[in-house]
């Protein structure tokens, strides 16, 4: 086939046509990472400031018990014979739960009784031998008045009578001493019956019938018996960053795991001073009264405690956010980096620790700057009036971990319903954890600079 002149004309126009093509990609590109021609304005995460309740709380993690427990022991050692109360069964205070083989301490009483008798006709002897001494001494005495015997012989009637007399007093003493023993008799084969101490409810057993016990060093548990079981506590765990909040008088309240999604309610009855320490934290133990009449409380349950330290209502209130956002400094590189250009690094003076409210970057309404480089009262928020941010500094009140009170504004202006900045969009896409980072030109930038990830 002969070449015509259409062909080379027909290869330029291919060319040109790609040319335009690669040219208007390359554009579309371009444009794309700028995002338009116009400059792209910053983007944030906002919130309304808004009127309403606060309450400052304070939890903690304790366990139910009752006001009164008591537990039961043995005095003496012994065989159980027999036992006559079980696990949750009602007792009321005197009544017999349980008696110790007594027969071993029965004959130690008669022991200690008949030798009670034995010590009285001992004395009864002594007080006989002791009135015939002193009529033989009176005898002796008239007789050597007269002359009739020897001033020894009545010497020697004396010395008997006295010891007559002592013999008499020793009687009585052995006769106190077998009345003692005989009390301890009686009293140890008491002990042999086992009482509860007061009213309540048997909680726990840990004895069974025939077990020995032996109560030489300490006396053993048998029974642990609650009190009333309709006025119950918890005892919280309390650290001691927020006991100096907790007041006796104040209300609280808990829940517990055994009825998921139900609170009640309890009146702080006391809050001790004794401190307990556990791997270095310090806790102090807290009190909490409650009203179980529903008997729907047991004893040992977790409670997780909620303590109403301060509530007000139908304040002005913003998130928590706004007052840890701080606005990019002037000179802050791309990605979020901070060059800080003609100033500290942020961290130093002038410069702005990271997370704390923002100094700089933002317009200051209504306020001056601080002089002599004193940092200003209050704290900073970002307010967004007409899409630009402007500072407002505010002294702030209670706050309930995720909104604050807003006491006063020092400078600026803030009102219900303006909008505040809680944190921006660019940063955040610029930490998302991109792997690369592609560079634009210099041009208009939001709050954050850089380079938009992909």
């Amino acid at each position: 086939m002969v070449p015509t002149e259409s062909t080379p004309r027909r290869g330029r126009t291919l060319a040109i046509t790609a040319l335009v093509l690669a040219v208007a990609g390359v554009g579309l590109w371009w444009f794309g990472l700028r995002g338009g021609d116009g400059p792209r304005g910053p983007r944030f995460e906002t919130a309304l400031v808004d009127r309403g309740g606060i309450t400052s709380r304070v939890t903690a993690t304790g366990a139910l018990s009752a006001v009164v427990t008591v537990q039961v022991g043995a005095q003496v050692t012994g065989r159980i014979a027999e036992i006559l109360v079980d696990f949750n069964a009602p007792v009321k205070k005197g009544q017999l739960i349980a008696r110790i083989d007594a027969q071993t301490f029965e004959a130690a009483l008669a022991e200690a009784k008949a030798n009670l008798s034995a010590a009285e006709a001992n004395r009864d002897r002594a007080v006989a031998k002791a009135e015939q001494a002193d009529k033989q001494q009176e005898r002796l005495k008239e007789l050597v008045d007269k002359e009739l015997v020897s001033q020894s012989e009545y010497d020697a009637a004396r010395s008997a009578a006295i010891s007559a007399r002592a013999e008499v007093a020793a009687a009585k003493s052995a006769i106190e001493q077998t009345k003692a023993a005989v009390e301890r008799a009686q009293t140890n084969l008491g002990y042999t019956r086992i009482l509860a101490p007061i009213d309540g409810v048997v909680l726990s057993r840990a004895i069974d019938v025939g077990q020995t016990v032996a109560a030489s060093l300490q006396a053993p548990i048998l029974f642990t018996i609650t009190g009333d079981l309709k006025d119950m506590q918890v005892e919280a765990a309390v650290a001691e960053a927020d006991i100096g909040r907790v007041e006796e008088g104040k209300h609280a309240s808990f829940t517990v795991d055994a009825y998921p999604g139900e609170r009640f309610d309890g009146l702080i009855k006391q809050v001790r001073n004794a401190p307990t320490t556990a791997q270095g934290v310090v806790t102090y133990v807290t009190v909490i009264g409650v009203d179980n009449a529903e008997l729907r409380l047991k004893p040992g349950m977790t409670a997780n405690v909620t303590f109403v330290v301060e509530q007000r209502d139908d304040v002005l209130r913003v998130p928590q956010a706004a007052l840890r956002y701080r606005p990019p400094r002037e000179g802050e590189g791309k990605n979020g980096g901070a060059t800080n250009q003609g100033g500290s690094a942020p961290g130093m003076p002038g410069g702005g620790a990271a997370g704390a409210p923002g100094d700089a970057g933002v317009k200051v309404e209504g306020g001056k700057a601080p002089e002599n480089g004193k940092k200003p009262d209050g704290r900073a928020l970002s307010v967004l009036k007409d899409g630009q941010p402007v500072q407002v500094r505010v002294k702030t009140g209670l706050t309930d971990g995720t909104l604050t009170e807003i006491l006063e504004v020092l400078e600026g202006e803030l009102h219900e319903g303006d909008t505040v900045i809680t944190g921006s969009l660019e940063t955040q896409k610029q930490s998302s954890g991109s792997s690369s980072i592609i560079p634009t030109p210099m041009g208009p930038r939001g709050p954050g600079g850089g380079g938009r990830g992909r």
